[in-house]
């Protein structure tokens, strides 16, 4: 502001000295001439700077905006895709084996104002690997459409073969749990040798049973249930020998879980079969199974980034257009307007389509558009080459992986082209 008062106040006086030394002294009136045509020139500078700067400060305001908005919108759309496979995991624990031995040990008590160690025996829980498990699951997934979330429904068998590999008979206690997260459980049964087996408390699956040195039994565990879009088996740190387990999961997108990459993998219709299998004294310590995986989330944070960066890449445009072409104030601010409408559609663009294509036919509107800057066809291609080199390139730059490579080509670019019109003597029509 005291610029532009310093400025006008200075033509002012420049003005009344032309009007008094114009008829008197002749090379006085040269020199105050050239200033006022100095004064001119720089008063259009100054316009065309407010204009600019005015651009920008818009431009800024305009494209923080968007995107803060993208940004939002991003989020919402990670937030949906991850609420379909949000909730608990179902997970399936390894039964136990356990055994109960008295061991020797000891204490101190006080007697008679003495201490006194005393020695006694203690029951102490122990456990028996299993001998063997051979496991099928089967998954069907079920879309609920009122909170556009997945669900699973299990239908788990199960055989365990326990076999005493102790010196001496000894009381075994085979106990199970249900699934850990189901939202419905049904059918559970637990089977010896294919005898049914009751629970003597209501869920607790802990049954007794009593084999020689050598002697093996079989378990049989089945049941429905259904629960979250994950299901794992969990070993419990255990030492796992002969053990298989196979999972249909009968959806598409199946992947296995924890990372404990699978035996083997077939794909079967629109399902996948994942079978892992431990020949001996495997110990697995995460639980690991079938989830849902989601489509890869790509490309986040790209618009934003050119919206906060976008103002610089109208910096960099418009000074290429002022040192090759002749622009008038209304035409820099036609130019303005047009960059920053292209941000727009842009950006709305971008939400429905691949970002890349929809600027590649924004671009062709934009050159179409900048071709009649020029009055002549040399001037509208350069208008086209700076065009390219200053909107079109750096805009694409910031939208492919490979932005610092697209951004060099650019900036080189409009090194050569200024090179060529400043060094080389092309001429452009003054307007």
């Amino acid at each position: 502001m005291h610029d532009s008062l310093l400025v006008g106040a200075l033509g002012i006086v420049i003005a009344m000295i032309g009007a008094a030394l114009r008829r008197t002294q002749p090379e006085q009136a040269i020199f105050i001439g050239e200033w006022v045509v100095r004064y001119s020139q720089l008063l259009r500078v100054l316009l065309h700077g407010i204009v600019v700067i005015i651009l920008l400060v818009a431009g800024f305001f305009l494209c923080s905006t968007l995107g803060n908005r993208y940004h939002h919108w991003e989020q919402a759309q990670v937030a949906e895709i991850a609420a379909t496979v949000a909730g608990e995991r179902l997970e399936q624990s390894a039964p136990q084996v356990r055994y109960m031995v008295e061991e020797p040990f000891t204490y101190n008590r006080q007697i008679n104002d003495r201490i006194v160690r005393v020695e006694d025996t203690q029951k102490v829980s122990r456990l028996l690997a299993l001998a063997g498990s051979e496991i099928q699951v089967t998954i069907d997934q079920i879309r609920n459409w009122q909170d556009q979330t997945n669900h699973y429904q299990i239908d788990f068998t199960a055989t365990y073969q326990v076999t005493n590999t102790l010196a001496e008979t000894q009381e075994l206690f085979f106990e199970i749990s249900p699934p850990y997260g189901y939202s419905l459980l049904q059918n559970f049964r637990v089977e010896q040798q294919g005898k049914r087996l009751e629970p003597t408390n209501p869920n607790n699956y802990s049954f007794p049973l009593r084999l020689e040195p050598g002697e093996e039994t079989e378990f049989q565990v089945t049941y429905q249930a259904q629960g979250a879009p994950r299901w794992v088996y969990n070993a419990g740190g255990q030492l796992l020998s002969n053990f298989r387990l196979t999972i249909d999961a009968n959806f598409s997108q199946a992947d296995f879980a924890s990372g404990i990459i699978p035996t083997q993998m077939q794909n079967q219709g629109e399902g996948t079969v994942f079978t892992w299998v431990f020949e001996d004294n495997v110990s697995v310590r995460n639980p690991f199974g079938v989830f849902t995986a989601t489509n890869p989330i790509t490309n986040t944070g790209v618009i934003p980034r050119l919206l906060l960066l976008a103002p610089g890449l109208f910096l960099w445009w418009i000074l290429l257009l002022y040192l090759s072409l002749p622009l008038s104030i209304r035409n820099v601010a036609i130019a303005g307007g047009v960059f920053f409408a292209s941000l727009l559609a842009l950006t709305y663009f971008s939400r429905v389509i691949d970002a890349r294509l929809a600027w590649t036919g924004i671009s062709l509107v934009v050159l179409v558009l900048v071709w009649g800057l020029g009055n002549d066809r040399q001037a509208s291609l350069a208008a086209v080459l700076c065009t390219i080199a200053g909107m079109v390139l750096p805009i694409l730059g910031l939208l492919v992986p490979y932005s610092g490579l697209t951004l060099s080509l650019a900036g080189l670019l409009s090194m050569i082209w200024l090179a060529v019109l400043n060094w080389y003597g092309v001429q452009l029509k003054k307007s």
